[in-house]
């Protein structure tokens, strides 16, 4: 068995059946030229066939009905693969909405911790004759940014390419070393680790001072614990609601040249304006303004070679909700991530990832009764921008046509909005709770409408 980081234990301890703890991802495939009727089973088929099992697809909490279970991995040396994919058929007539609301319903199923925690589901029946593949994985084995990671490597951006393999199967340039083993630990490697842990420790209380004394001299940093109660921001269920859909590159870069602005400051002025909208909608705006929680990834900067785990921080960002002009909320926006980014900048990638558990912490206590319905919340949404294949790709000649990341809604927090970009577009999943967060599907014409607001300010527009 290896010792489990606590980055990674943190999601299994937060588990409940009405709050599951996985990511997921819905992608669209448009059959190879001359493809039969049959295609789906033969994706099916050719995935089944691939039983070469990468070892993270292989692990699992080490004793599930234990506390062990939730700080160790261990490894299942007899995977099941007809258990973890699956083929599915979608009720008739197979339209986009039949499907969202199939994965609407999977999204919502816990995975079973006695096997390793990932399922995939290759879905045939659509009317236009793609094929769809729903994939979830546990969080505490993969965050956002490594589960996309992993689907990109098992495709190809040449069309003709016919040896693409299943995201399991793939021989990563992983590190071999899987971590502290609970029976034997390397003394020399748990002190040099100890003194360097000690110094990031030591080194926390003046970055936490460095983070006040910006939020006192600059208006615009937000600090946790600010935002407005909401109606997202209660209590919720396990049942889910998944919406999905893709815009143009193109048409946020027209408002991202016109502006200054960074493309991710778009995006969250798009949701800005959407969240707004719909609140109004409700009767539900509160008059301060939102705070979305941004995940930021620190793959880059821990250097971290392998692609299992968790290694993200995150920044509060101001959405400007309560202004009328969507210019002027773009301003907020790009004033808040500035400066956000600017005190991130200074600390260590432990000091930022440490900083970002205690904005989160709140949340640990979601469980207590009345704790959610009767206290603010740290922030209010939480949007995050994956980065994904900037080419048109293909897996064994089937295109890949949408990629639509699902996040995770929990107590406090009944709304997630997750974006992929996938070659010249932008695709946004929106994942939320069925009972707390009605007409979920608004959401998307709502951002459809604030996007082109923007451009009618910007003159952008067609």
């Amino acid at each position: 068995m290896a010792l489990m980081p606590v980055t990674d234990s943190i999601f299994l301890l937060a588990e409940s059946r009405e709050h599951p703890m996985h990511v997921g991802g819905l992608e669209l495939f448009a059959p190879p030229p001359g493809a039969g009727p049959d295609f789906a089973r033969e994706v099916y088929d050719r995935l089944m066939t691939q039983t070469g099992v990468n070892p993270l697809f292989r692990k699992r909490p080490g004793r599930p009905v234990s506390s062990l279970g939730n700080l160790t991995w261990a490894q299942d040396t007899e995977l099941d693969l007809e258990y973890h994919v699956r083929r599915s058929a979608l009720p008739a007539p197979g339209r986009i909405r039949e499907l969202l609301e199939m994965v609407s319903r999977l999204h919502g199923s816990l995975l079973d911790r006695h096997r390793p925690l990932w399922e995939m589901h290759v879905i045939e029946g659509l009317e236009d004759g793609r094929v769809a593949v729903y994939t979830k994985i546990h969080h505490a084995m993969l965050d956002g940014v490594s589960a996309l990671r992993t689907l990109q490597r098992s495709l190809s951006t040449d069309p003709e390419a016919r040896d693409c393999p299943a995201p399991w199967g793939l021989d990563r340039r992983v590190r071999r070393d899987p971590g502290p083993s609970l029976l034997g630990l390397n003394p020399l490697t748990l002190l040099g680790a100890g003194a360097r842990l000690l110094g990031e420790v030591a080194g926390l209380a003046p970055a936490t001072l460095r983070v006040a004394g910006s939020a006192l001299r600059e208006d615009g940093l937000v600090l946790p614990m600010s935002a407005p109660r909401t109606m997202f921001n209660v209590s919720i269920g396990g049942a889910r609601r998944f919406a999905a859909q893709s815009w143009s590159y193109d048409r946020l870069k027209a408002v991202r040249a016109a502006t200054g602005a960074t493309l991710n400051d778009v995006v969250l002025a798009m949701c800005s304006g959407a969240l707004r909208r719909y609140l109004l909608e409700r009767g539900a705006l509160p008059d301060a303004p939102l705070i979305a929680m941004v995940p930021v990834s620190m793959r880059a900067l821990t250097e971290r070679e392998e692609i299992g785990g968790n290694a993200v921080s995150s920044v509060l960002c101001n959405l400007g909700t309560h202004l009328v002009d969507p210019l002027a909320r773009l301003a907020v926006i790009r004033n808040s991530m500035s400066q956000a980014k600017a005190v991130i900048s200074e600390m260590t990638p432990l000091q930022s990832l440490v900083i970002a558990a205690l904005t989160v912490a709140p949340l640990g206590l979601s469980p207590l009764p009345g704790f959610v319905d009767h206290t603010r919340p740290p922030f209010n949404v939480v949007i995050s921008n994956v980065p994904g294949p900037r080419e048109t790709m293909y897996w064994n000649g089937a295109r890949l046509d949408g990629i639509y990341p699902m996040s995770i809604a929990m107590d406090g927090q009944a709304l997630n909005i997750t974006l992929a970009s996938n070659g010249d577009s932008l695709d946004f999943g929106v994942v939320g709770c069925r009972t707390r967060v009605p007409h979920l599907q608004r959401i998307l014409l709502h951002l459809e409408n604030t996007l082109a607001e923007l451009e009618k300010a910007v003159g952008a527009g067609a």
